[in-house]
């Protein structure tokens, strides 16, 4: 499985990160690798609801179908992913600190079926991959206000 964990200090209140980060249309606004997030199901966030988010996957994109799996505001809320080759977790964690917030996400992919063999070379490449995103994530998160 390939694990990346990082957290921003925000001068955000917590329920202002919180509905910033549960809104997985904006992911396309700090993950370089999201190329768009469509609703499928629900049409706020919340538990159950289902997006589609187009992802750079080398040189072509890949549709991966996320559901919100837990939902406990403004604290936590974790996404998932199954496709017949991999299993995907994003897990948001939001804490007061002083007069904001640190933001704590969590990505861990794990390849299924005979790709698993894969897995022990994926720590490199979901690095990179991750360390592009926390830059997007800390540029957003840290200023003055979310973005309109």
């Amino acid at each position: 499985m390939a694990h990346y964990v990082t957290s921003v200090r925000s001068p955000w209140s917590p329920e202002v990160a919180f509905a910033y980060m549960a809104e997985v249309h904006n992911f396309e606004s700090w993950d370089p690798g999201v190329q768009s997030v469509s609703a499928v199901d629900g049409n706020e966030p919340g538990l159950g609801a289902v997006f589609d988010v187009e992802v750079l996957n080398g040189k072509r994109t890949q549709v991966l179908r996320y559901k919100v799996v837990e939902w406990d505001p403004p604290k936590r809320f974790v996404l998932k992913a199954v496709t017949p080759s991999l299993q995907s977790f994003d897990i948001v964690r939001v804490a007061p600190d002083g007069d904001g917030s640190i933001v704590t996400y969590d990505a861990r992919l794990d390849m299924i079926g005979v790709r698993r063999l894969v897995n022990p070379f994926l720590g490199p490449v979901f690095k990179r991959i991750g360390d592009r995103a926390a830059a997007g994530l800390r540029r957003v998160l840290t200023e003055a206000a979310p973005p309109a």
